[in-house]
């Protein structure tokens, strides 16, 4: 724990729910997205207004993103893509409030999200391709396969290693450096360190968002 306080962890247990801090701010996070949805969904106009053209830039944005980088078929995953940018965002955003804790600063969050990434390459590569998928790992050459197999298979075993690390000690570090600003001016955060937070939140959200469509979008593709 790195915030001395922690108001959902505490309520969490004053109601005997004994789980880690970073799955009662994963619930909060949920619970967010959940009623932002309804909320923008729940009187919509043909002419979008407030929290529905707020909701639908942001949508149209990342189906446009998805499809310049996976193509016009990248638009099936849409679903999983969004909810990993969404998910990764608020809970990158809410290590701005005093009290409130980031899922993403803890490495079992983010690992989960990597292995989602990670398997849903390859059920979406086979499902695009069956067998065929595995000719992405043998390389154009025949006699070079076997090496280029072991390569590849490093290759993708490293992946979501690295889609957790990243973000881990990103949004970790952040917490650290936050809460050494906190002890030290308790009434007035310094503003650069906020502006740092919110763009922190927004560049790590967009680099796993893109790497997890590269992934994707490569299992797409045909082998070369």
């Amino acid at each position: 724990m790195i915030h001395p306080f922690l108001f959902l962890q505490w309520l969490a247990e004053k109601m005997h729910l004994t789980v880690g801090e970073h799955v009662t701010y994963t619930w909060f996070v949920m619970l967010v997205l959940i009623l932002l949805a309804f909320a923008a969904s729940r009187s919509l106009k043909m002419v979008p207004s407030g929290l529905q053209n707020f909701m639908e830039v942001v949508i149209t944005g990342l189906e446009n993103l998805i499809e310049e980088t996976m193509g016009h078929k990248g638009k099936t995953y849409f679903p999983l893509i969004a909810t990993f940018a969404l998910f990764i965002l608020v809970s990158n955003l809410i290590a701005l409030i005093p009290g409130f804790y980031p899922p993403t600063a803890n490495l079992n969050t983010n690992v989960a999200l990597a292995l989602t990434v990670f398997v849903m390459t390859h059920v979406v590569g086979v499902k695009e391709h069956g067998l065929a998928y595995l000719k992405h790992f043998m390389g154009p050459i025949l006699v070079l396969a076997p090496l280029i197999f072991i390569i590849e298979l490093i290759g993708h075993l490293a992946r979501p290693v690295s889609l957790s690390l990243r973000l881990f000690g990103n949004m970790y570090g952040h917490e650290i450096v936050l809460m050494i600003f906190l002890a030290l001016v308790p009434f007035l955060l310094p503003v650069p360190m906020m502006l740092m937070g919110v763009l922190i939140a927004f560049i790590q959200t967009f680099v796993f968002t893109l790497l997890a469509m590269i992934y994707i979008g490569g299992a797409l593709e045909d082998a070369h």
